[in-house]
């Protein structure tokens, strides 16, 4: 059983301490500025004590993560003061392990999902992209991340950040288009469920498949040039979505032609 730590109360934390207590591990301090946040994480924890200080000298805990917002991290990291031998991990996707590098002992736990404290994630099938500065903390990250996932791999900092570049694409993006094709059909008094049957078999053929773009449908693929360019025509009033429609259909032509 390991003793953790969590520097951050928001959505990683909320998933990942929960999922690591219920593996077995205990959960000793969760840290948070405004105490309140940490005190809701810790209601649903068995015994971990809120905090609202970074000086963890007369902490037990083996490892410490970081789950902040990645603008924040180094400067609560140069702030941290930790027991002797004790590890401090990260949980970005984009920064470098190097960023903690006051600390010998460090790491990358990067869960590569979006969590959201209202939506239940099964961890066990999110995969965990690790990194360590030693072998000593690397072999303690990786029994750690493989009590609570099947899917755990040993990533540089380099490719985590490829990663996720893609993930934005994948996850953020294709969410935010969704946002927008709701704007469009509610603001002419349409219903956006409509739109849902279609956009879940989208998600359900383009996971089915090695590469996606071998079940992209539409006009843009097709080359109906009368069609795309009604589409631009009606978002004349709407100059930053017609924008968006016409780079996504020259990405999707130009992709298409291999």
């Amino acid at each position: 059983m390991a003793k953790l730590s969590f520097i951050g109360a928001g959505n990683v934390a909320w998933h990942l301490a929960q999922a690591l207590e219920d593996a077995g591990h205990s959960i000793r301090q969760v840290y948070s500025r405004d105490i309140r946040h940490a005190k809701e994480l810790t209601r649903n924890l068995y015994d971990a004590q809120a905090v609202n200080t970074l000086d963890f000298t007369a902490s037990d805990a083996d490892i410490f993560f970081i789950t902040i917002p990645d603008d924040a991290v180094e400067r609560i990291a140069d702030s941290c003061i930790l027991p002797e031998g004790a590890i401090l991990c990260h949980t970005s996707g984009t920064l470098p392990l190097s960023t903690l590098r006051p600390f010998p002992d460090r790491g990358v736990f990067y869960p590569l999902q979006t969590f959201s404290k209202s939506r239940h994630v099964d961890v066990q099938k999110v995969p965990f992209c690790l990194e360590a500065s030693n072998d000593r903390t690397e072999e303690y990250i990786v029994a750690l991340a493989q009590s609570i996932s099947k899917t755990v791999y040993l990533v540089s900092s380099d490719e985590r950040k490829i990663l996720h570049v893609g993930a934005v694409f994948a996850c953020n993006f294709s969410n935010h288009l969704m946002a927008v094709a709701r704007n469009i059909v509610e603001r002419e008094g349409l219903e956006f469920s409509l739109l849902k049957p279609l956009i879940e078999e989208t998600f359900t053929k383009a996971l089915a498949v090695d590469n996606p773009a071998t079940v992209q449908t539409g006009p843009a693929i097709r080359g109906d040039e009368q069609t795309i360019a009604n589409h631009v025509r009606y978002l004349k009033d709407y100059p930053l979505q017609q924008r968006i429609y016409r780079l996504l259909t020259e990405s999707i032509q130009d992709m298409s032609k291999g």
